[in-house]
């Protein structure tokens, strides 16, 4: 899990997959944090994305580095918990312009069922579950 959450935090953005219906939905994201032992993201639940996951939290994510691509599959669970929130918006102080842990909008995530798979063109897949 470590070496996921290093590898999205150096790429910087990666792509976020979520189902609306039988529409994907892919759009940019940028947190990634690990807290008590869990990988999470963060969004707002006035997203639409925040609905997607709530409807389906089942999610897939991709990002690219250096000629190696990570694809993180898995399923969200929202940790409602203030401490949590907090976590997440010290490790991302920029966010705290837009967010707070009391803001009642905050959302995090931590992943569960994950599968992250590192690949390239000069390597074979290698797989990682957690």
């Amino acid at each position: 899990m470590e070496r996921v959450c290093e590898f999205l935090k150096k790429a910087g953005t990666y792509y976020l997959a979520t189902a609306q219906g039988d529409q994907p939905r892919v759009r940019p994201f940028g947190t990634i944090h690990i807290f008590e032992g869990k990988l999470y993201i963060q969004t707002g639940r006035v997203k639409e994305v925040s609905r997607q996951i709530a409807a389906n939290p089942k999610v897939e994510l991709c990002a690219f580095l250096d000629g190696e691509w990570l694809r993180l599959c898995g399923t969200l669970v929202e940790d409602d918990r203030r401490e949590a929130r907090q976590s997440m918006l010290d490790a991302y102080p920029s966010l705290q312009k837009m967010y707070s842990a009391d803001d009642g909008n905050t959302q995090v995530f931590y992943f569960t069922n994950a599968t992250a798979t590192f690949s390239s063109f000069s390597h074979e897949p290698e797989v990682v579950t957690f």
